[in-house]
């Protein structure tokens, strides 16, 4: 069947399949903050029955949407990730590979390791919520995962480490083109790698597993702020001479999904030097450091939207008759803000004791989460539906 994605395959469009998974967890916060699960760090299969057991029509309602989402955005997070192995390594064979290998694009491939560390994270939400007593088992599966993790950890290393060597040894890179943010993708697959291995730190009553799941975790995610900030700096260089690349502008926000990233781990990490190790951080502390990134990504979220708009980005890239797999990377900064939106809220400031849970207040917050959540559906399913869309046979003459 031909469509968009067919004919021009990138490997960018694995992004198609990390923001499905990232929608699935935007809607496993509905049920990781509003049904309880006392005792468990996170909601599982029996506190989920427990709760539609006592909830009234519309906390079901909740549940139920929140169980649909997660089932449907998972399927078609599988389903995209199947489509691009295939489409990925057909491109590794193809002609076309080589021009793209030589070319600054090459980073391009460590949106596979990202979008494989989504995947894992997608398959631990479905056992969660969907398979009873699983959770009587995680210590047992902490290790695998962590060794999981660690594969593809790895993977990102090897395919940027011959990306970087490369650069370093011949100065093959492009400067004058590095106008965006582009190269900070490597960035955002370390920090995805290391979200994942600091899980086991934040459940984990296992003192060993929890602390290597404490110095896996910071390696990696140290790798990520060094290289986001490195690539940063070099990409705002390109930028201010050169401006913009046009297709590659949604890439401005890209900082937004690495910082949700890494503060998710920041927070896990604490909880087992807390359950684990005895050291504790302060409501307030917590608060004060999840608005810290709540503020950064806000400022990277009013540039990205001011900088497209000047562009017309939206009225040639996602309605109009021009396509770029880039556009893929705008879904990543409004899932990670809505679930940033839900952390903020709830770990700052429900915990400092600002917002009373389940009040006006709250719900109007949550709302904003809500929020963007829809909005990146309505997006997702825009994109899928252009890209991913069969197209019209050419006419016989």
């Amino acid at each position: 069947m031909s469509t968009r994605a067919s004919n021009g395959y990138t490997p960018l469009y694995f992004l198609a399949s990390l923001g499905s998974g990232g929608l699935t967890v935007t809607f496993f916060m509905w049920l990781m903050f509003w049904v309880p699960h006392t005792g468990r760090p996170v909601p599982v299969f029996e506190d989920i029955a427990a709760a539609f057991g006592s909830f009234g029509a519309a906390g079901q309602a909740m549940i139920v949407a929140a169980l649909a989402g997660i089932a449907v955005f998972a399927v078609l997070h599988y389903k995209a990730l199947i489509w691009n192995i295939g489409a990925y390594r057909r491109f590794l064979r193809s002609d076309r590979f080589a021009a793209f290998h030589a070319s600054n694009a090459d980073s391009a491939r460590m949106a596979a390791p990202l979008t494989a560390a989504m995947s894992v994270n997608v398959g631990f939400i479905l056992g969660l919520v969907f398979v009873p007593g699983l959770w009587g088992l995680v210590e047992y599966l902490f290790p695998l995962a962590m060794l999981t993790f660690l594969a593809i950890g790895v993977w990102a290393l090897k395919i940027y480490g011959g990306f970087l060597s490369h650069r370093i040894t011949k100065g093959a890179m492009d400067c004058a083109s590095n106008n965006s943010f582009a190269q900070m993708l490597p960035a955002f697959a370390l920090a995805m790698v290391a979200v994942g291995l600091a899980a086991p730190a934040a459940m984990s009553m296992t003192p060993l597993t929890a602390g290597l799941s404490i110095v896996l975790a910071t390696a990696f995610a140290t790798a990520a702020v060094l290289i986001a900030v490195v690539k940063m700096v070099l990409g705002l260089r390109a930028i201010m001479e050169h401006g913009v690349a046009e297709e590659a502008a949604p890439t401005l926000m890209i900082a937004i999904p690495i910082l949700t990233v890494l503060g998710i781990a920041w927070l896990r990490m604490d909880h087992g030097m807390h359950a684990l190790f005895d050291t504790h951080t302060a409501p307030i502390e917590t608060l004060s450091g999840l608005t810290k990134i709540l503020a950064a990504q806000v400022l990277f979220l009013g540039l990205g939207i001011a900088v497209l708009a000047r562009l017309g980005y939206a009225g040639r890239y996602l309605t109009g008759q021009e396509a770029s797999a880039g556009s893929y990377a705008l879904i990543c900064p409004g899932v990670a803000l809505s679930v940033m939106v839900h952390f903020w809220l709830n770990k700052g400031l429900v915990a400092a004791g600002l917002v009373a849970k389940f009040g006006v207040a709250y719900w109007a917050l949550s709302g904003v989460a809500v929020a963007f959540q829809v909005a990146m559906i309505a997006l997702v399913l825009m994109l899928n539906a252009k890209h991913f869309g069969r197209l019209a046979e050419p006419a016989a003459a």
